[in-house]
């Protein structure tokens, strides 16, 4: 944790990514809420999901269960082990961040859920329950892997938030758990809520890290030169 490096974000252009994010998202939404058994994007929804059906075999079955815990249940011991690693490492607000942005993501997708319900797919490979739009999945997979992303503030960093999002929107219309629109839907809305979290309390976060990576690195010095006097005060005179 002491080599993170989060980046301080433009606003502008925080504010548009997330917007255009959030506008994906609605447009969706909107359009499922209007009419969620047959909206204008079922037929490319339907080919999808019959491409997806043709591709199973029981290596991929395999790793996409894996996926399937790791989307859900994993994200929420992930998001606290993370905390709980930044509290450790005298980060609590960045700490704070990561458990907030998940829960208000979680929260949103819910309450979505049953706004629109959207059925789902009849022939999931996994057991569902509530609605189909937002998939919870693909959601919270974005809202933490962004999170981490920020907190981490490098390239590649931002490269794995990518990969691990788009692998879990793939995971999900695999086993027919979702349709592709509720993948796209739930990681441009988590990606943006996480984006807009972030943004008015950045300052605050970079100055934490800054202030942890001081203590922390003045301690590692202090604890390194007790172990040198100790040596030296062992040997024998």
């Amino acid at each position: 944790m002491g080599s993170l490096q989060p980046r301080r974000l433009s606003p502008g252009g925080t504010v548009a990514a997330a917007t255009v994010l959030l506008t994906i998202a609605a447009v969706f939404g909107g359009t499922l809420l209007a009419d969620p058994l047959r909206p204008p994007f079922q037929a490319a929804d339907s080919a999808w999901h019959d491409s997806m059906l043709g591709m199973r075999n029981p290596f991929w079955d395999f790793v996409n269960l894996v996926l399937n815990w790791a989307g859900y249940t994993g994200m929420f011991v992930f998001h606290a082990l993370l905390a709980a690693a930044l509290i450790a490492r005298r980060r609590p607000r960045m700490a704070l961040f990561t458990v907030v942005s998940g829960l208000v993501v979680t929260l949103l997708v819910q309450l979505l859920k049953w706004l629109i319900q959207r059925p789902r797919p009849g022939d999931a490979g996994v057991f569902t329950e509530t609605f189909s739009y937002p998939s919870g999945h693909a959601s919270s997979t974005a809202a933490f892997v962004v999170a981490a992303a920020l907190l981490i503030g490098r390239a590649w960093a931002w490269v794995l938030a990518a990969l691990g999002t788009v692998s879990m929107m793939i995971s999900r219309t695999y086993l027919a758990a979702h349709w592709l629109t509720d993948v796209v839907g739930g990681a441009c809305l988590a990606a943006a809520v996480v984006l807009l979290l972030w943004l008015p309390a950045q300052k605050i976060y970079l100055e934490e890290n800054t202030g942890a990576r001081r203590i922390l690195t003045w301690t590692a010095r202090v604890s390194r030169r007790r172990r040198e006097a100790g040596q030296e005060g062992s040997e024998p005179r």
